[in-house]
């Protein structure tokens, strides 16, 4: 039963301002951001200081035209690492004080499966709590 609570009140959501549109703030994460990688996805970060945004975090994700020419595809590995990042937000939102930026990326020419992107993003995820602690 407890467990069963603890479901309902998690919520497993990626709103519309949860999501990194803010050209400045992509700028920034590309020139002054950090990374953490857990083959083949990586997660680059920077402390988010957009006063228009009172989310805690903001998160794009990517995958590169270099791996799949077909849009096709990197529309389909968009759509799971964003499933990934819904269905596991809470690893990070848990453990941070300070609002941060993500993006996220796919960076490989190999097509994992579903359950082998969720595993590592979880694992990503993991590191990245280690990293900033």
């Amino acid at each position: 039963m407890a467990f069963f609570l603890y479901i309902c009140v998690m919520q497993f959501s990626y709103p519309k301002n949860e999501k990194l549109k803010s050209h400045k703030t992509i700028d920034r994460l590309f020139s002054e951001g950090k990374s953490v990688s857990k083959y083949p996805l990586r997660l680059v970060y920077v402390e988010n200081t957009d006063e228009n945004n009172s989310e805690k975090i903001v998160m794009g994700v990517s995958v590169s035209k270099k791996y799949f020419k077909k849009a096709v595809d990197r529309n389909y590995f968009k759509r799971v690492l964003r499933e990934c990042y819904r269905l596991n937000q809470h690893l990070l939102k848990e453990n941070l004080q300070k609002p941060y930026a993500f993006m996220f990326f796919y960076q490989t020419k190999e097509k994992l499966s579903y359950q082998e992107i969720e595993e590592k993003t979880i694992q990503l995820f993991q590191k990245f709590n280690e990293t900033v602690k």
